[in-house]
């Protein structure tokens, strides 16, 4: 029997299949969060004009020590217009333009100042104080490249370089599809043999935090009917992410259908533990992943393939998983066959961050997930990996 393909191996057959979406203009103050899709250049010299560092008074670094006339203010946004002569000075705002003439600025903490004059302490030398014009970037320089995802620094950076709007690739939209007769909308009353359908909120908070726009459908039971129209009906998003019905039973009618419908499967099944029985297909444009019906199951497929999947469809050159490093606070024992990702919570030791496993690692216990912030890789193996060893994790 072969062998299941590993995260790795399963993940590069899963990028392999994503073309980045069609880009469009964003303007930059809606854009943290999105995908560069083209490079973006700064219009203007940054900063614009050669401005001042601090309060002070722009002088001739020539005339320093001394006392030199005031012939005029430079505000942030209402320049001087009198040039600096010698012995003279401009009184000047943190952010003003550097008048004509000058050539430093004396910080107002070294001088002392009587009406129409003021008392330069210290020498000051030529430069010192100024904020050269371009000296953070020059007009036409790169700000952002394509393929970066754009957070609070890089927006803040697009701006203050002219830049009003941006190229993006679009918002994926996903459909989001639950299976199974024995979910009901939480609130309700339960029957026998019923349980609170929690997956599509569980996916559609993970989506929504990848960037993609969901698109929740109303769950279908476990008739074949209803599961193909639902089905059908989803395949028109850009993809759709079922959960339950991937696996084995008389009742996992998903990955059948879907078939039928014309979707090429390209994975079934992974060495991974939670989320086993995960399957991927194409069907069209449409990237389509079925993660099985257990929480935490679904919880972990998505941030190994479907988070991943989605980020590339948005032009990101580092789609992740990001796994950051830290060690484990107890020890763990390994699976023989499958990797596994452990729910953990994280404190800081010394320069470390200390990931402490939690009781509750079944595949349905979604409650004791909640008390996680981290999933811990912990590779396959025999025995145990001790506690302190290095390892790494992916925040949730």
């Amino acid at each position: 029997m072969a062998s299941l393909p590993s995260i790795d191996d399963a993940l590069a057959l899963v990028l392999a299949e994503v073309a980045p979406l069609a880009a469009e203009p964003v303007a930059v103050t809606a854009a943290a969060g999105r995908v560069l899709a083209a490079d973006a250049h700064a219009v203007v010299d940054l900063p614009p004009f050669a401005s001042s560092a601090m309060d002070g008074y722009a002088v001739r670094a020539a005339d320093t020590p001394g006392t030199l006339r005031l012939v005029g203010q430079s505000a942030a946004g209402a320049p001087s217009p009198r040039a600096v002569g010698a012995g003279e000075a401009v009184e000047i705002s943190t952010g003003a333009v550097v008048p004509a003439g000058a050539d430093a600025v004396v910080p107002v903490e070294q001088t002392s100042a009587v009406p129409g004059q003021v008392e330069v302490r210290a020498a000051v030398v030529t430069g010192e104080n100024i904020r050269p014009q371009g000296g953070d970037l020059k007009a036409g320089d790169l700000v952002v490249a394509a393929g970066a995802a754009l957070g609070p620094t890089q927006v803040g950076a697009l701006a203050a370089a002219g830049a009003a709007s941006v190229a993006c690739a679009r918002r994926p939209r996903v459909a989001v599809l639950a299976t199974g007769s024995e979910l009901r909308a939480p609130g309700g009353p339960l029957g026998p043999g019923q349980i609170y359908e929690s997956n599509t909120t569980l996916l559609a908070a993970q989506l929504a935090s990848a960037g993609a726009e969901p698109v929740v459908l109303p769950p279908v039971a476990d008739d074949e009917a209803a599961t193909r129209a639902a089905l059908e009906g989803a395949l028109g998003h850009d993809a759709l992410v079922t959960s339950g019905g991937v696996s084995v039973g008389p009742h996992d009618l998903v990955r059948g259908l879907l078939a039928e419908l014309g979707v090429r499967e390209v994975l079934w099944r992974v060495a991974v533990k939670p989320g086993k029985p995960v399957s991927f297909g194409v069907a069209a444009s449409t990237l389509v992943f079925g993660l099985p019906g257990n929480p935490v199951s679904s919880l972990v497929g998505f941030e190994l393939f479907v988070r991943p999947a989605l980020r590339a469809l948005q032009g990101d050159r580092d789609p992740g998983p990001r796994y950051l490093p830290g060690v484990l606070g107890a020890a763990v024992r390994r699976d023989p066959a499958r990797d596994q990702l452990v729910r953990a919570r994280r404190r800081l030791g010394g320069d470390a961050v200390v990931l402490e496993p939690l009781g509750g690692q079944e595949s349905h216990m979604i409650g004791r997930a909640a008390g996680a912030d981290a999933l811990v890789l912990v590779r396959r193996g025999d025995g145990e990996l001790a506690a302190g060893s290095p390892v790494r994790y992916l925040p949730v």
